[in-house]
């Protein structure tokens, strides 16, 4: 699987935890920085082309981590065929991909230790959408209104 992961100040440490372990397992990793820490910098520098390279299938999923994890979540999901939530737990890790095909997963650098994000990155790259209809029904309607949106 090819996988981005993003990062801004406030998520630094944590994202080259992160990428650290992803580059040790058989996943291709793409890091779109942040490369080096600035105090200074704005996640949707980073998150943007994240979310757009999930988009359009340059990338099967996504990790997203700034300071809170909300940030990250609220512009990546600004993006047409993006489903990015923030989790903190592992049942949300493996459900919103089950259920709600979530192809970026959203944290907080300063919420969520190395050990807990590790978890809820193995669990968010092991879950396969289920495709249960009422699913499919449901993400239907999502992608009606961002097609809506996209006319006006």
């Amino acid at each position: 699987m090819r996988i981005g992961i993003v990062t801004d100040h406030g998520g630094f440490d944590l994202k080259e935890e992160v990428a650290k372990r992803l580059k040790e397992t058989p996943h291709e990793v793409l890091d779109l920085g942040a490369h080096t820490l600035k105090q200074d910098d704005d996640y949707p520098d980073f998150v943007i082309p994240l979310a757009k390279a999930v988009a359009e299938g340059k990338v099967d999923r996504g990790i997203a981590i700034c300071g809170s994890g909300v940030g990250a979540s609220v512009c990546a999901n600004k993006i047409a065929g993006v489903r990015a939530a923030l989790i903190h737990d592992h049942f949300s890790a493996k459900q919103g991909v089950e259920d709600d095909h979530m192809n970026i997963i959203c944290m907080g650098g300063r919420t969520v230790g190395p050990e807990v994000a590790w978890d809820l990155v193995q669990t968010f790259l092991a879950a396969e959408f289920s495709k249960a209809e009422r699913h499919l029904r449901r993400l239907g309607k999502v992608a009606a209104l961002e097609s809506a949106q996209a006319k006006k």
